[in-house]
């Protein structure tokens, strides 16, 4: 039978697939929950260049929501849009990393930025400011933010090894290793360590993750938020992203 045309309730359709992992109830499930595909494959596409194709995302995203149902068990208390998110997201960003097609000068500029960040913080016990990064980085301002750009455009979503979940930002998200949603979910530590960081973080970088993870806001919206253009926003965002890499790093969850 066709699962976009049997009825079904949704309560349904997991009860029957998890009592007998019946193939329709589990098609059911996948059209129910493709729109949680399209979404994460939308945001994570926003900043890729326009050779990856946004269906190509969408496919890989399918895998992932296919193996969050398969694992997924009602009974533990989290719901399953939750529980999937970081799956879909992770199945896309393994498709984009087999790709390969960062360019090694971008690479070598994030990298470049995030130990002058890091190690500013360090010395500095705050977070540093732009002027202080350029500074270290023996560059200007205006060029500092030409790289946050690169670094922006070319990032395979906002963090390629602690992806955004919804489990530990304040009362409700999470960063997870997109690498091992599982362990990360389950790590209270790592939670800590997060809120820790994103408390540490600078207002205008914290106010730009939580607009876009915690309120789902694009960089056009957050710019109207905080009265910046949108290309300043993913220079920010890109930042703000470097700096958590850091907290993290130095509390060693690379």
């Amino acid at each position: 039978m066709n699962p976009r045309t049997e009825r079904l309730t949704v309560d349904e359709a997991w009860q029957r697939f998890q009592a007998t992992k019946d193939g329709v109830a589990r098609d059911w499930l996948v059209v129910h929950y493709a729109s949680l595909v399209k979404f994460v494959a939308g945001r994570l596409s926003a900043g890729l260049p326009k050779r990856v194709e946004t269906n190509d995302l969408v496919s890989a995203g399918v895998v992932g929501l296919v193996q969050a149902i398969d694992r997924y068990t009602p009974t533990a208390g989290v719901k399953f849009e939750s529980y999937a998110v970081p799956r879909i997201r992770g199945a896309i960003l393994d498709s984009l990393r087999s790709l390969d097609w960062v360019p090694r000068s971008v690479r070598a500029r994030s990298r470049q930025v995030e130990v002058a960040i890091t190690d500013l913080q360090n010395e500095f016990g705050r977070p540093a400011t732009d002027a202080e990064i350029a500074e270290r980085l023996k560059i200007s301002a205006e060029e500092l933010h030409e790289w946050l750009s690169d670094v922006a455009s070319s990032a395979i979503g906002p963090l390629d090894h602690v992806a955004m979940d919804s489990h530990a930002m304040p009362d409700s998200s999470d960063f997870q290793r997109a690498t091992n949603p599982d362990a990360a979910m389950e790590s209270g530590e790592l939670r800590r360590t997060m809120h820790e960081a994103i408390r540490k973080l600078p207002e205008r970088e914290r106010t730009t993750l939580l607009l876009y993870y915690e309120e789902n806001l694009t960089f056009a919206q957050i710019g109207e938020v905080l009265d910046v253009t949108e290309s300043r926003v993913s220079q920010i965002h890109a930042k703000a992203v470097l700096q958590m890499r850091g907290y993290l790093a130095a509390a060693d969850f690379r």
